[in-house]
């Protein structure tokens, strides 16, 4: 029932955000349910789809979400997912873990500073050269690391996709869905022999955790999404990326202290 609960309170956040899902979900794995580095962050992946995809819906119905852009931006960070994945997959879980709390800080910080983001304007030209270099990048680091990258996907949309914040927000949830399954095919798929394909002996995954986490955090994003006009998003950005950096130097330390005793 923990997971079931907290996966409720990871979707709300992705509700009203747009992004923060995989940086709350691989921890909730890690600690509460004791899960391999490398099993947890392939296994929060399938869970930040499912809630970013309950919330997009939403976010269609008000006419936000910009296909074409976020199509662009999500299909070269799918690729690229896909080919950071297959590296994750195969590095010792102390440097995921350590690269994960490097990511989780700079998200936390780029959270802080989302005041800035929703003073951006669009009405300019896409730069689609730039997007999909972005979503390249972002991708491969989605990849390896499991985070979605959706308040590094944010800025991106509005500076080289020329939307506006609003709509910035709701593509960013389509980019983060095909980023998220792109990453967990790397993490879930190998290759034997160059050619055949199976599934990742390495990694056993707990379907019973994965389906409740799911639902927990879909009906959770489903809420957030019918406040996300309504709830001052700035200061809640602010206090939850106190947190994810709080959150990230726990991890960090508390990686290092069982390196050093190993």
């Amino acid at each position: 029932m923990l997971v079931l609960s907290l996966s409720v309170v990871i979707g709300l956040v992705v509700g009203l955000l747009g992004a923060g899902g995989s940086i709350m979900t691989t921890p909730l794995f890690i600690y509460a349910e004791h899960m391999p580095p490398v099993e947890a962050i392939a296994s929060s992946l399938l869970v930040v789809a499912a809630a970013s995809a309950f919330a997009l819906v939403r976010h269609g119905m008000r006419g936000h979400i910009q296909w074409r852009t976020g199509f662009i931006f999500g299909l070269s960070g799918m690729l690229s997912a896909f080919v950071g994945g297959q590296v994750g997959a195969h590095l010792p879980g102390e440097i995921l873990l350590f690269a994960f709390s490097i990511i989780m800080a700079v998200t936390g910080f780029a959270m802080i500073r989302r005041r800035e983001n929703s003073a951006l304007t669009n009405g300019h030209k896409p730069r689609t050269r730039r997007l999909i270099l972005d979503g390249t990048v972002v991708g491969f680091i989605t990849g390896i690391v499991g985070a979605g990258g959706g308040f590094m996907v944010v800025p991106a949309l509005v500076l080289f996709g020329g939307l506006a914040i609003k709509d910035a927000i709701a593509t960013s949830l389509l980019v983060v869905i095909m980023k998220c399954l792109g990453a967990f095919a790397g993490f879930a798929l190998k290759f034997n022999d160059g050619s055949v394909v199976s599934l990742n002996s390495r990694i056993d995954f707990d379907f019973r955790i994965i389906l409740l986490s799911i639902l927990g955090a879909s009906v959770g994003s489903v809420i957030g999404s019918l406040f996300s006009s309504k709830v001052k998003s700035e200061k809640l950005s602010i206090a939850f990326g106190w947190f994810v950096i709080a959150m990230a130097v726990f991890i960090f330390f508390e990686n290092l202290a069982g390196a050093i005793t190993h």
